[in-house]
């Protein structure tokens, strides 16, 4: 069964990725108005190196489960706004909109790309 799950493991940690920068420019995206708000961002790319580098972490007992980085360790850069606001707020709402429409476009495909992984695997195993 492991074989199925290194089949996997890397669009599923991509799809976690993917959905956690969601939420962070989301976030941006609702603080838009706040007073001294800094937007912040996940580098996808450096970060899916991160997790495919450091893999699972390492178990010390065979009964043991070998668990993945946890999602919310990623490392937070702060965005550098164009045209900085007299309030201190570093969220350009064009930005973090078009983040967010292109990070959705990419969880979307993943997404598809790893049900059509299943879906071959299942047609594997029925023998189709």
């Amino acid at each position: 069964m492991s074989k199925i799950g290194n089949y996997l493991e890397f669009h599923a940690q991509a799809l976690q990725l993917r959905s956690r920068r969601n939420e962070v420019l989301a976030s941006n995206i609702a603080n838009a108005a706040t007073p001294h708000f800094k937007a912040q961002d996940i580098n996808f790319e450096q970060e899916i190196q991160r997790h495919v580098k450091q893999g699972p972490l390492q178990v010390t007992n065979d009964r043991h489960f070998p668990t993945n980085i946890h999602p919310l360790r990623e490392q937070m850069k702060f965005r550098q706004p164009i045209n900085p606001s007299l309030d201190g707020n570093t969220v350009e709402l064009n930005v973090e909109q078009m983040e967010f429409s292109e990070n959705v476009v990419r969880y979307q495909t993943t997404l598809e790309f790893l049900n059509k992984r299943i879906t071959g695997l299942m047609s594997a195993i029925k023998g189709e």
